[in-house]
């Protein structure tokens, strides 16, 4: 349950029209005198308080601002249709985020610009987006970063205050960790599924009805294309939000069984979306990234290392820079040359390390068919082709090769679960009490509000 806005510098304005004078105007007063004794002028629409929220408002231009950020950062058109079915949920949330801000301050929370930009670099990275195109697209598209920023800001700070919520229960045991893996072995041969989610929550049960609706109107976008990364990382109220919505490898008796049923009519891996599902608490979006059974699901893991040489231009083919010739020069000395992963990273962090000479160990059998196809071939300790993109040419060398069974798993693993489990109790208790103490004066009707 995290994600969500809000600006954290704001003040209610008085909303005053200048008095109208009692006397009637001489006749020989100028236009513009006559003018001056008018009525001023009413806000501009944008700024009309649509709620307060413990004396910080929330107006029109908050609620648009988000709308216009989730439609653009999913390639959705900008229009009223859209705007108008997502606006009461996004109030919702927008209210959540005064709430959960104030909770922030209160504690003395500071979030450093480098995380902020390190969540940012992160939901580009997880969608295929180059650096900094969210920024741009949002600056193409007259969208205020600002509302971006907000929203990361609330999250991230959000996960500090759950930290001192937890205290000595943000540590798991050893004998924690023991128990759960015993579990494990109990549950050797079943199934489990690699799952992502968007949680939309409910406020008030008896009335579900624009909840519901507005978890359509995801799911209709979802399925046009729309990522699901970055839609549950924009709307999800669930703490998976600031990963996309993924909650890795869980198991049936960990899932709701309204749960368990959609996803074992679903197809694994193919990006389909489920229907909404009434869950405690909400309506939840699933989509089944991974299928296997406990114990057993052997895989290929590599190391790799790569160096990146950047172009001083976008690559137009038909118009090469002498830059970009001497760069795929360059390129092509290096792979007749270069006979060493070590090699392979002192070259990238020459060239400034645009990517990350080491991404980790990564698993073949969840590449693209292109990349597996390349990679799988490579022999160790020998460079691939130069491979060209728009913003620079990249080198990759695989330094190993092993088989493991990813249906294993470490105790950091299980640890980091059993953490996630505490911390989504504890984040739906603290959002409920903060809901029971807040003074919130709707300005316009919103059921469950």
């Amino acid at each position: 349950m995290r994600l969500r806005s809000l600006t954290l510098a704001c003040s209610l304005t008085a909303l005053t029209l200048a008095s109208v004078a009692h006397a009637a105007p001489h006749s020989g007063q100028t236009k513009a005198a006559s003018a001056s004794s008018a009525p001023a002028k009413a806000p501009h629409p944008d700024d009309t308080i649509i709620a307060v929220v413990n004396s910080i408002p929330l107006t029109t231009r908050d609620v648009d601002n988000r709308g216009k950020l989730f439609a653009l950062s999913t390639g959705l058109p900008v229009n009223d249709e859209l705007m108008q079915r997502l606006r009461p949920q996004i109030i919702r949330q927008l209210i959540d985020e005064r709430l959960r801000t104030q909770e922030i301050l209160s504690r003395h929370i500071n979030t450093p610009p480098e995380q902020i930009a390190a969540a940012i670099a992160g939901i580009e990275r997880r969608n295929g987006m180059p650096e900094n195109a969210l920024r741009d697209r949002l600056a193409q598209d007259s969208v205020s970063l600002t509302t971006l920023i907000d929203q990361i800001r609330v999250q991230i700070g959000w996960v500090q205050v759950l930290r001192q919520e937890l205290g000595a229960r943000g540590r798991v045991s050893a004998k924690e960790i023991a128990q759960r893996e015993d579990a494990l072995k109990r549950q050797d041969g079943r199934t489990e599924y690699n799952l992502s989610e968007i949680f939309v929550k409910v406020e008030d049960p008896r009335h579900s009805e624009e909840e519901l609706a507005f978890t359509n109107t995801v799911i209709q976008e979802l399925r046009k294309g729309a990522p699901f990364p970055i839609v549950a990382a924009q709307f999800s109220q669930s703490q998976t939000a600031l990963d996309g919505g993924s909650m890795g490898w869980v198991q049936e008796d960990e899932l709701d069984p309204a749960v368990i049923e959609m996803v074992k009519q679903m197809p694994v891996g193919a990006g389909a979306i489920s229907n909404p599902i009434k869950v405690p608490g909400g309506f939840v979006i699933i989509t089944v990234n991974g299928k296997r059974t406990i114990g057993h699901q052997p895989g290929h893991v590599i190391s790799i290392r790569q160096a990146f040489l950047p172009f001083d231009a976008e690559l137009n083919p038909e118009h090469i820079t002498p830059q970009q010739q001497q760069t795929l020069q360059k390129a092509v000395k290096i792979a007749q040359t270069v006979h060493s992963c070590d090699e392979v990273a002192a070259i990238n962090q020459q060239n400034g390390e645009r990517r990350p000479s080491d991404p980790g160990e990564l698993q073949l059998e969840r590449m693209n068919p292109q990349m597996r196809g390349l990679l799988e071939g490579l022999p160790l300790n020998k460079l691939s082709r130069p491979l060209v993109s728009t913003d620079g040419i990249a080198l990759i060398m695989v330094c190993s090769k092993k088989e493991k069974n990813f249906a294993d798993r470490s105790p950091s693993e299980i640890a980091d679960q059993l953490m996630n489990e505490r911390v989504e109790q504890t984040a739906r208790q603290l959002d409920s009490d903060l809901h029971r103490k807040a003074m919130i004066d709707m300005r316009i009707k919103l059921k469950g509000v």
